[in-house]
C-alpha cells in the first residue's frame, strides 16, 4: 500500500445520486482515486488506472469544495482506493459529520474509518481475508454465467449481515440479465443491483 497521507492522485469528483447497490437513489458525494492494477477486462473506468496521469490534490482542498454542495455523504472509489492510506481523508471528512462509504475489490488492507463498505471482489486479485468479515455489502459483478461460482464462493466468506448483490456487467446487461434474474429466484439471499445512473444518464 503506497502511503501519500493529505494528498491523493484524484482523478474526478462530482455530486449525484448513487447508481448501485443498496444506497441507490441516495444523494453523495464521489471521489474517484486514480491507480488499479486489478485489470478488470470490462472496466468502465480504464483512464482510472494510471495514477501518475491525475494530479496529487490536497485533500483538505478537495474537502473544501465538497463542502459547497449538500452532501451529507462521501462514497470512495476508484481505481482501487486502498492502494492507497485513507485515514487521513476518513478522520477530515468526520471532522464534518460526514458519511463515508467505500467501493473496493478488497485486494489491499484495510485504512480509514467507514461508514459502509461494499466489497466487490475480482477473482484475478482476491481480496486480503479480513475485510471479508468488515464488508456492509458484497457485490459481485456478473460477466459470465461462471461468475455466479465466485460470487456463492465470496458470500461463504462474508458476515452474517452482509448484504448481497449479484450486478450484470453492463456491457453484456441484454445477454446476461435473464439468467441472472432466474438465479436470484432461486436464490432469494441474493437481492440484484443494476447500475442505475447509466439509465438515468447521470455520473
Amino acid at each position: 500500500m503506497q502511503y501519500i497521507g493529505n494528498k491523493l492522485p484524484i482523478v474526478e469528483d462530482f455530486y449525484t445520486l448513487q447508481g448501485e447497490g443498496y444506497h441507490t437513489g441516495k444523494p453523495a458525494y464521489f471521489l474517484r482515486i486514480g491507480g488499479c492494477d486489478i485489470g478488470c477486462r470490462w472496466c468502465d473506468t480504464k483512464f482510472s488506472w494510471n495514477a501518475d496521469i491525475h494530479s496529487l490534490v490536497e485533500v483538505d482542498s478537495f474537502i473544501t469544495k465538497m463542502l459547497k454542495t449538500p452532501a451529507k455523504a462521501v462514497v470512495v472509489t476508484g481505481g482501487e482506493p486502498l492502494t492507497y492510506n485513507l485515514n487521513y481523508l476518513t478522520t477530515e471528512l468526520k471532522k464534518f459529520n460526514i458519511e463515508t462509504f467505500l467501493e473496493t475489490s478488497g485486494a489491499y488492507p484495510l485504512s480509514g474509518e467507514w461508514n459502509w463498505i461494499c466489497l466487490s471482489p475480482k477473482q484475478q486479485n482476491p481480496p486480503n481475508g479480513l475485510i471479508y468479515s468488515k464488508a456492509n455489502e458484497l457485490k459481485v459483478i456478473i460477466f459470465k454465467k461462471e461468475d455466479l461460482l465466485w460470487a456463492e464462493e465470496a458470500a461463504l466468506k462474508v458476515n452474517k449481515n452482509c448484504l448481497l448483490y449479484l450486478q450484470p456487467e453492463w456491457s453484456r446487461y441484454e445477454e446476461n440479465i435473464s439468467f441472472i434474474v432466474d438465479y436470484i429466484l432461486q436464490n432469494p439471499k441474493w437481492s440484484i443491483s443494476l447500475q442505475s445512473h447509466k439509465f438515468m444518464h447521470i455520473p
